[in-house]
């Protein structure tokens, strides 16, 4: 969609509607789970999740990951100077270096995953090191309760600044990307934005973020009202959406997310922060979210409202709140697990095992009885 910006250009921001995952091919690796050495829908939603990734690879049996990508968006938000964080905005940067050094959670459960980790400083408020800085639109993005959080010209950056990076990583061999976070402060627009496109009261979606106590936690309802009500006359608009009441990280994440499904790339999305640019992403590039897997679902309200939303059944619910991508990191190795016995399990022919058919032949009772649960449906959606 193209849109007029206040002074009545128009501001295109390059998207349209995504082409779902080759539904052959899904068909296809259907029939050969089918074949494989074992029951019927035994290993459950794993059958499922080896489907998919055939699906977006347009190929069957898939292949192994060889390249999954982690990007871990940071930025800064004006909003965490007003009491809705427990920890002081410094703490953004600090972890940025934290990264680059190897030392966060993020890059210890990457190595376990089989996965490389990327820091992108969109809207860190301080210098970082050149070497993430590549595509930064400013430092901080504005106070979403009292102010827009971007200019027009910042929001095309930003939004630049998302598609590019999808556009390296793919171009650099990535065949599957992770979308993280880091900025003190971001969920309060991430529960911004999913209580706005959900209609939600603020209290019934605001959490806990990095573990603000009683007051905070009052102090950034009141933050998230305000934002909403900034919102609310934009809230069909996704760039402008994003422009009034997200913020850099959050564009560059949504255009992210969206140019990934374009060309054709499945991402595993994170927690709160990376899922709220999703549903953001979905509007500005129907379709896009066949392309996605939930991670998992972390402890904060807003996130499972915004899994409802785009009708994706997470992965894992370990209780997890940190970002960085590390929910999706974790969940990473079942699907590599999926792709495994969808790709190298024999087939009963192979094997020389015999199939139902076969025992029927033989007299054994293989009939599924009448009481017996119904098959696994489709649980992505």
């Amino acid at each position: 969609m193209d849109r007029p910006d206040r002074k009545g250009s128009i501001v295109t921001h390059g998207f349209g509607p995504v082409a779902p995952p080759d539904a052959q091919v899904r068909v296809a690796a259907e029939r050969r789970q089918a074949q494989l050495t074992k029951p019927g829908g035994a290993l459950g939603r794993l059958e499922e999740l080896g489907n998919w990734v055939a699906a977006c690879q347009g190929v069957c049996p898939p292949k192994q990951f060889e390249r999954a990508r982690v990007v871990v968006f940071a930025g800064d938000h004006g909003i965490a100077r007003h009491g809705v964080s427990a920890y002081p905005s410094e703490v953004t940067a600090q972890m940025v270096a934290n990264f680059l050094g190897g030392g966060a959670a993020v890059n210890a459960l990457a190595a376990v995953a089989g996965a490389t980790v990327r820091v992108a400083d969109i809207s860190v408020d301080a210098d970082t090191d050149p070497l993430v800085a590549e595509h930064k639109v400013r430092r901080s993005s504005g106070s979403i309760d009292r102010e827009d959080a971007l200019t027009t010209e910042e929001i095309q950056a930003a939004l630049a600044a998302g598609k590019a990076i999808a556009d390296e990583e793919i171009d650099a061999g990535a065949d599957l990307l992770i979308a993280g976070d880091m900025g003190i402060g971001n969920t309060t627009p991430a529960t911004a934005l999913i209580a706005t496109l959900t209609d939600t009261e603020p209290v019934a979606a605001v959490g806990r973020g990095t573990g603000v106590d009683d007051a905070g936690w009052a102090r950034k309802v009141a933050a998230i009202r305000d934002a909403m009500r900034r919102a609310r006359p934009v809230v069909k608009d996704p760039v402008e959406l994003l422009r009034v009441a997200a913020g850099a990280d959050f564009a560059a994440l949504t255009a992210f997310l969206a140019q990934a499904a374009t060309r054709r790339t499945p991402v595993i999305l994170d927690g709160v922060v990376v899922t709220a640019a999703a549903m953001v992403a979905e509007d500005l590039a129907a379709g896009a979210s066949a392309w996605w897997l939930a991670g998992h679902r972390s402890t904060e309200p807003a996130h499972n409202l915004a899994l409802q939303r785009l009708r994706l059944d997470p992965l894992l619910d370990l209780d997890m709140r940190l970002g960085e991508g590390s929910g999706a990191l974790t969940a990473l190795p079942i699907l590599r697990a999926a792709v495994a016995t969808l790709a190298e399990m024999s087939t009963f022919a192979d094997a020389g095992v015999s199939t139902a058919d076969t025992d029927t032949a033989d007299n054994v009772d293989l009939t599924v009885p009448a009481d017996a649960p119904p098959a696994a449906p489709d649980l992505r959606k």
